[in-house]
């Protein structure tokens, strides 16, 4: 499969900090790709390596097979980016500074441009130092899409964007999945990550703690169950189950937490006469908080 970002032993200090440490990292090309991690975690100086705006202290990467120092500008054709402070020209409205970015980029797409302002709500008719945050933002997110790169690289896309607007971006992601465009994604909002990507990687203190696809990681993950027998509960059996952890009994329901598959804890207790299974099914950020408190 075809490699849309490669880094190798990736790493970046300030003033003899790391905030990114020695990452190996593949994103294959045509997927959503999350990118998690808490504030503070390297998620946005990884994305300013990526797109050539910051040089690593070791390691190296590419984009589409270039080199992001070495080949910086072959690369970064390659980039619809959107920042996580986008502001734009103030002076312009938002057609003109669209209209600008697409000279630069060999001719804009006026009816592309159209089409995605029609899609977000967006006034192109406004100075883009007279918008809201969230009106900006708009802005970022076509000045990034409207050219359909290779690669969609998104820094917390979705910030100040109201529900319908984030919905309309999420569908955007998709249509670009479907494209053939791969998107590279950073957001705090567990919830959009979950609802399109298909791999996510969990950064936490400038390493990368897992790299995993988004339906593999939650059935590898813990999920709550409550199991309700007919009469009192087999405690002694619970204990001797490998997967079961945080066992709790209240009348005749067992609590647990089970890590992994349920498959060998049903096998135990089904002889018990179970009369409910209640399954709490984990989400992105039962996963990524896991990840992060245990690395504290």
């Amino acid at each position: 499969m075809q490699t849309a970002i490669q880094t190798w032993q990736l790493s970046k200090s300030y003033h003899g900090r790391p905030a990114l440490q020695a990452m190996d990292l593949a994103v294959p090309a045509d997927v959503v790709f999350g990118y998690l991690g808490p504030n503070g975690a390297g998620k946005t100086t990884t994305i300013r390596l990526l797109t050539g705006l910051l040089r690593p202290n070791g390691g190296r990467a590419t984009v589409g097979g270039h080199d992001v120092v070495r080949d910086r500008e072959r690369a970064q054709r390659l980039i619809g980016y959107l920042p996580g402070d986008f502001f734009g020209y103030p002076q312009l409205t938002a057609a003109a500074y669209l209209d600008y970015l697409g000279h630069l980029r060999g001719g804009p797409d006026r009816a592309r441009i159209r089409a995605l302002a029609d899609r977000l709500d967006l006034d192109l008719s406004v100075r883009i130092g007279a918008m809201s945050h969230g009106t900006r933002q708009k802005v970022g997110i076509v000045q990034a899409f409207m050219n359909s790169p290779a690669l969609l690289v998104l820094d917390e896309p979705t910030a100040g964007l109201d529900p319908l607007v984030q919905r309309e971006f999420l569908t955007l992601v998709r249509e670009a999945r479907q494209d053939g465009q791969t998107v590279f994604l950073s957001s705090h909002n567990l919830y959009e990550v979950e609802a399109v990507a298909d791999e996510v990687g969990i950064l936490v203190r400038g390493s990368l703690a897992v790299v995993e696809a988004v339906d593999k990681l939650k059935a590898q993950a813990v999920r709550r169950l409550d199991l309700t027998f007919a009469g009192p509960p087999p405690v002694d059996v619970l204990h001797r189950v490998a997967a079961a952890r945080q066992i709790a009994v209240s009348g005749n329901t067992v609590h647990l937490v089970v890590e992994g598959h349920t498959t060998e804890l049903l096998s135990a207790t089904a002889p018990y006469g179970i009369e409910q299974i209640v399954t709490h099914e984990p989400d992105l950020e039962d996963i990524f908080l896991s990840y992060y408190d245990t690395r504290k």
